[in-house]
């Protein structure tokens, strides 16, 4: 509580006199009263002493807010105090504590000086007492609020109370309460400036009343609240009873790691519904023995609950011009998937609570499928994870094994989310085509809810048996063929199509990114080894016959370690690769594309076929021998593709005239029909023209015009249907030395998105009607040979 002193003073001595200028920040003085203050300032302190030295007097006026540790002139309120000091003690550290003593209020005429610190000239201000009735009316209700403040603020003594009645004045008596008041310094300036008396009083009333009011609410709190902190009292006794006997029994331990489970719960910010399952558990353990089987399980329980993030996210990077740069960094072409992708980060930036895409990325082997995965993610800004699923039959890999189980674990799902430390990553399913299923469930239909846009917000892992919120992470499926996965499955996916490389685009991939990988793994510098297009492109023609990358790599590979041999072995040679260099290193070559250009034969026509590992060129020979009119078919076909044969065969007996057939001749033959290799599986609708040209250039002995290809599906009536994997096909077909190739008119539409490279070196001819294509397909006569 301030001390109140009696002073007398002399207006004279006071006005106009210059005075140093103490500025106050967290503290104010009032007149009549004692306040200790301390400085640490330098100037402050010269300030002291000199006012020592001048007699001990000085003026506080308080600083602004936003003023800084060297307030100016410009900084001060303009109404403040003088002060005498009564004692000062200097202390070790340069600080400087003293007694100050308020004396009168006063107000800046004008700044003397800045420095070394402040001093003006000051003048004593005069208060106004308007109404004296008012002001003792005030007076008392004032004094009746300080009695009720003292007996509900406990640390107020009665001796305030005392104080306060025993002040001579008015203006001591609002002095007195303002200073020992529980306000902001800035409150306390606007009752020091305030001059007038009676305006004086009702400020420091209304603050009282603000502040009793207060302190009666917090009573009515308390006092609801008193039989909750009994409970809560009760509680803690318990518990701490518990601990001493915990601790007598050495399970100490044991009881500081339940705190610890129980601190994360409540720091892991997870819904309603989880806190509540994990505390429950908690609470489960805390009354289990360390020692019991059940411990354990129940401890690992709650522990994948704490580590999953169930709020935590990484903040997405919405820079596409960036993000397309890494996507072009990481990948060759691809374009549809790049511009899927930036089209999903634009919305992102638009509307940030999207849910995330399900895409399914569908393409022969060595494409790059996996690995646009991780260059995704790596353009997004998120984590990545890659689950695969190639060959897994036992749903509980994908939902989790129930907490009965011995060894129970959540799914694969779970466990990515866990691994990645983010409730929005990419997370990548590999081969969802090679699933299985057996008596132990199916895991195709469990990725159902996982895949399910509209439902995986709640996703219920066995293991857990609490929703967790899969919409914002952002799935990718990977599959070389499409025809395995479930329709069911198939429609949550968005299907995006990958199909095989031309030569020009594998070049230009083994260039920016193979050549230098190898390089790196092999540790040889770009300077000792050089491979010139040519020596790329014999590999490509030569040694690897793919749709994708891996054997080009793997024979890159060959030819580095080769070249790494012979570095090790002292040599300083540069090397640069040719062509010609190539089966030097690497042998003869595997495969040729010369498989067209041999002259044509009767009843021998190349078809084109799509398969799991990209397109492939299919031969289908056709003869015949006396019989009746017996039709043989080989060559491991499947019940569609015999169809086809059928349906050919139909169709030539039924429009032999037009195709300048005999029919009579074809009533005393059988018919073989072959399609090498013989122990490789085949089967599919899309050779029907390729059998019926085989056949028509059997029976009427014309021969097929030389790099001349075809595929297409066929009606009885003749008709050409349209055929899926054109541009793999294609890819086969150019890779093979075509330079013609057959389709279904309504495949035209298809060709729109083929690669130049396709478009320039393969003619493309579209039939609506088998009986066209077969004339166009066919030379117009036998050639006659020489006996």
């Amino acid at each position: 509580m301030t001390e109140i002193i009696e002073m007398k003073k002399d207006k004279k001595e006071i006005d106009n006199t210059v005075l140093p200028v103490l500025p106050l920040k967290d503290t104010l003085v009032f007149p009549y009263l004692i306040v200790p203050l301390m400085i640490t300032d330098a100037e402050q302190t010269k300030l002291v002493d000199d006012a020592l030295m001048r007699g001990s007097r000085i003026a506080m006026f308080l600083q602004n807010q936003d003023a800084g540790d060297k307030p100016g002139p410009d900084d001060l309120y303009r109404i403040g105090v003088t002060g005498n000091i009564l004692k000062m003690l200097r202390f070790p550290d340069g600080s400087v504590r003293f007694l100050i003593q308020g004396l009168t209020r006063v107000k800046i005429k004008r700044f003397a000086s800045t420095e070394p610190f402040l001093s003006a000239v000051v003048e004593e201000v005069d208060e106004v007492v308007s109404d004296e009735v008012k002001m003792d009316a005030m007076q008392r209700s004032l004094m009746d609020r300080l009695k009720t403040l003292v007996e509900l603020v406990p640390n107020l003594s009665e001796d305030f109370h005392v104080s306060a009645i025993n002040q001579e004045t008015p203006s001591k008596l609002t002095d007195y309460v303002a200073s020992n008041l529980q306000i902001d310094v800035y409150q306390k300036q606007e009752i020091l400036s305030e001059l007038n008396l009676l305006s004086r009083f009702q400020k420091i009333y209304t603050i009282l009343n603000r502040e009793i009011e207060v302190l009666e609410i917090s009573q009515k709190i308390q006092a609801k609240a008193a039989s909750e902190l009994g409970k809560s009292q009760r509680d803690y006794i318990l518990r701490e009873q518990l601990k001493a006997i915990r601790k007598e029994l050495g399970d100490s331990d044991d009881h500081n790691e339940i705190e610890e489970f129980e601190e994360k719960i409540l720091e892991a910010e997870m819904p309603e519904s989880a806190e509540a399952a994990a505390l429950k558990e908690l609470d489960r353990l805390s009354h289990m023995s360390p020692s019991s089987a059940e411990y354990t399980v129940s401890r690992t329980y709650i522990d994948w609950i704490i580590s999953m993030p169930w709020s935590k996210s990484t903040v997405d990077k919405l820079d596409l011009k960036k993000a397309k740069q890494i996507l072009d960094e990481d990948h060759y072409n691809l374009e549809k998937i790049k511009d899927r992708i930036l089209e999903h980060l634009a919305v992102r930036k638009l509307k940030s609570d999207i849910k995330g895409p399900i895409l399914c990325f569908v393409g022969p082997p060595g494409v790059g499928k996996t690995s646009l995965g991780k260059s995704i993610a790596r353009a997004m800004g998120r984590e990545f994870s890659r689950v695969s699923l190639g060959g897994m039959r036992d749903e509980a890999e994908i939902r989790g094994h129930r907490r009965t189980y011995i060894g129970a674990m959540p799914g694969r799902i779970i466990q990515s989310m866990k691994k990645c430390g983010s409730n929005n990553p990419v997370i990548m399913l590999d081969e969802i085509d090679k699933l299985g299923s057996d008596f132990r469930g199916d895991p195709a239909s469990a990725l159902l809810e996982v895949l399910d846009p509209e439902q995986n917000d709640s996703f219920s892992d066995h293991y857990l048996e609490l929703p967790f919120d899969l919409s914002k992470v952002m799935f990718i499926t990977t599959a070389n063929w499409l025809e395995p996965i479930p329709a069911v499955l198939r429609d949550r996916m968005e299907i995006i199509n990958l199909p095989g490389y031309t030569d020009i685009e594998k070049l230009a991939i083994a260039k920016r990114h193979l050549i230098p990988k190898q390089l790196e793994n092999h540790g040889i510098k770009a300077s000792n080894l050089k491979f010139q297009d040519t020596s790329v492109k014999t590999i490509i023609d030569g040694y690897t016959r793919e749709a994708g990358l891996r054997n080009l790599e793997r024979e890159i590979g060959a030819v580095t370690r080769k070249i790494a041999r012979k570095i090790a072995s002292g040599s300083t040679k540069k090397t640069s690769l040719k062509g010609v260099d190539i089966p030097k290193l690497l042998g003869p070559q595997r495969f040729t594309r010369e498989r067209l250009s041999r002259e044509s034969m009767i009843g021998v026509v190349p078809g084109l076929a799509y398969t799991s590992v990209g397109g492939e060129i299919l031969f289908i020979e056709a003869t015949s021998m006396a019989g009746k009119e017996k039709l043989t078919l080989t060559g491991h076909l499947g019940d569609v593709m015999k169809e086809s044969a059928q349906a050919a065969l139909s169709f030539i007996r039924s429009n032999a005239v037009e195709l300048g057939i005999d029919i009579s001749d074809l009533q005393s033959k059988d018919i073989h029909i072959h399609v090498p290799s013989g122990a490789t599986p085949k089967d599919g609708p899309s050779a029907g023209i390729t059998m019926i040209v085989a056949l028509s250039s059997l029976l009427s002995g014309r021969k097929i015009k030389a790099a001349l290809a075809m595929t297409g599906e066929i009606t009885l009536r003749g008709q050409l249907l349209p055929i899926g994997g054109l541009k793999e096909k294609l890819l086969a077909a150019y890779r093979s030395g075509v330079k013609t190739v057959i389709l279904p008119e309504e495949n035209k539409k298809d060709a729109i998105d083929l690669p130049a490279e396709i478009k320039k070196n393969v003619k493309l001819k579209f039939f609506a009607h088998v009986l066209p294509a077969v004339k166009f397909a066919l030379e117009a006569k036998t050639r006659k040979t020489k006996k």
